[in-house]
């Protein structure tokens, strides 16, 4: 990618601007898990870098669970464009009996865009210390209430929640002219 993918501008705004302004606006806590809190400082939020020197979203997740004050956290990659507020409030009202509450299931999944219970704080670290560190497997033993698609096309009927972009070749896909250069600049 030309760029860190979490500064990809959409609509003249940084993805993790606007993503941070949307947390704020839903949770009292937000934080961003990253190794490279120099790049970030500027957008005034609590910062942890990974409990473990173990690259992974689990080792993410694990150390939001671990800091967090709040016993669920909500979890956003930092490079879905269009998070939608509708979704991540109806999830939330999901979380009841559950450890997990996720968009999608099985390989279609969506485990970067979630909510996770403090009760698998010492499951995840087992799996990040066995080297056991896949998202999707590691649901797969859980309690998880996953949110089907019919649910989802409610709130977001392109599902345009759950769009990452991972490559220059998403940018093309996903973004409008002006945007692509926007994303470069």
């Amino acid at each position: 990618m030309p760029v860190s993918k979490a500064f990809i501008k959409v609509n003249g705004e940084k993805i993790i601007e606007r993503n941070l302004r949307i947390m704020r606006r839903l949770f009292s806590e937000v934080l961003i898990v990253t190794n490279q809190p120099e790049e970030y400082v500027y957008l005034s939020a609590q910062m942890l870098g990974d409990v473990y020197d173990v690259r992974g979203p689990m080792t993410g997740i694990f150390t939001a669970l671990l800091n967090s004050s709040n016993e669920w956290v909500f979890v956003s990659a930092c490079d879905i464009p269009f998070i939608n507020e509708e979704i991540i409030s109806y999830a939330s009202s999901m979380r009841e009996g559950y450890d997990a509450v996720v968009p999608g299931s099985g390989k279609a999944a969506e485990p970067l865009f979630a909510f996770y219970s403090k009760r698998l704080v010492s499951s995840m670290e087992q799996g990040i210390l066995s080297g056991k560190r896949g998202m999707k497997d590691f649901l797969d033993k859980k309690k998880v209430k996953y949110i089907k698609k019919t649910e989802i096309k409610g709130f977001d009927p392109e599902a345009k929640s759950f769009i990452n972009l991972n490559t220059p070749e998403d940018i093309e896909r996903y973004l409008q002219p002006q945007e692509r250069l926007e994303s470069i600049n």
